[in-house]
C-alpha cells in the first residue's frame, strides 16, 4: 500500500496559527551540523567486519545465527524448521524464494512431509492473519540489515504481510549479505534516496530486532511476550 499526503498545508498552516505566526513557505533548509557522529560508528568498515558485528550482536537480542551459500540454503532452512518444531509454516509471497532455489522446499518437499504451507495471498483478506496465527514459524527475507543493532528492515506490501514476521512462535529472516549496512543511519538515507528518485516505497516499514523482548521496572528480561519466541537468521553469503 502506497501512502499519499492529504491536506498538508491546511495541517501545517494550523499549527503555524496554533504558533502564532504565519507559515513558513519559502526559505526553509535543513540545518548543516558541525558534528555529525551517527555517520561514524562503523564508518568504513567492510562487509566482512559488518558481518563479525551483526553475529556478535545476535548474542545480545537472542537471535540463532546461520549462514549459508546459495547451494545450501534448502537443506539449512529445512534442518532449522525442524529444530524449531516444523510446521505450520508462513512466508511471503515473494520472488526472492524461487531465486534462491527454495521453491521445491516450500511446494513439494514440505507439504510431502504433511507440513502445511501458507504463502501470503492479496486475495484471502483476513484469513492470511488467522494462518499466521496459527504458524510455528514464519520465513521472510530482510531488505535492509543493520549490523550494529542486528535489525531487519522489512518492506512490507499487498505480497509481504507484516503478520508473517509479527504472529507465528519463531521468526526466521533470511539476510543477503548484501543488505548488510553499519545502522540506522544508513538504512534512513536509502528509503530517503529512494523517496527521491521517485521510487514506490512500502508505507509500512518494519525495523525488527529479534524476538519481542520486554522488561519490568526491576528489569527483569521476558523474551517473547507481544510477537515470536525465538527468531533465527540465516545470513546467505553469495547472494
Amino acid at each position: 500500500m502506497i501512502g499519499t499526503i492529504q491536506n498538508r498545508e491546511a495541517f501545517l498552516s494550523k499549527i503555524a496559527k496554533n504558533l502564532g505566526r504565519d507559515p513558513k513557505i519559502n526559505g526553509v533548509h535543513l540545518p548543516s551540523y558541525s558534528k555529525k557522529p551517527q555517520y561514524e560508528v562503523l564508518k568504513g568498515a567492510s562487509q566482512e567486519e559488518l558481518v563479525a558485528v551483526l553475529q556478535g550482536q545476535c548474542v545480545n537480542i537472542h537471535v540463532d545465527y546461520f549462514t549459508s551459500r546459495v547451494s545450501e540454503l534448502p537443506s539449512i532452512l529445512d534442518t532449522i524448521v525442524t529444530q524449531y518444531g516444523g510446521g505450520p509454516i508462513s512466508l511471503w509471497n515473494d520472488e526472492r524464494f524461487e531465486q534462491v532455489g527454495l521453491k521445491t522446499l516450500i511446494h513439494e518437499e514440505w507439504p510431502s512431509k504433511q507440513i502445511d504451507v501458507h504463502v501470503w495471498d492479496p486475495g484471502m483478506g483476513e484469513k492470511n492473519i488467522e494462518l499466521c496465527e496459527r504458524a510455528n514459524v514464519g520465513i521472510t527475507f530482510s531488505d535492509i540489515t543493520l549490523a550494529e543493532s542486528g535489525t531487519v528492515v522489512l518492506f512490507n506490501d499487498k505480497n509481504k504481510g507484516r503478520s508473517v514476521s509479527l504472529l507465528p512462535r519463531t521468526y526466521i529472516a533470511i539476510i543477503p549479505k548484501s543488505s548488510l549496512v553499519p545502522r540506522m543511519t544508513q538504512a534512513a538515507l536509502y528509503i530517503r534516496e529512494q523517496v527521491e528518485a521517485g521510487e514506490v516505497i512500502p508505507s509500512c516499514i518494519n525495523f525488527i530486532t529479534g524476538p519481542s523482548n520486554s522488561a519490568d521496572i526491576e528489569m527483569n528480561l521476558v523474551v517473547g511476550v507481544h510477537g515470536p519466541v525465538k527468531a533465527a537468521y540465516i545470513l546467505v553469503e553469495d547472494l
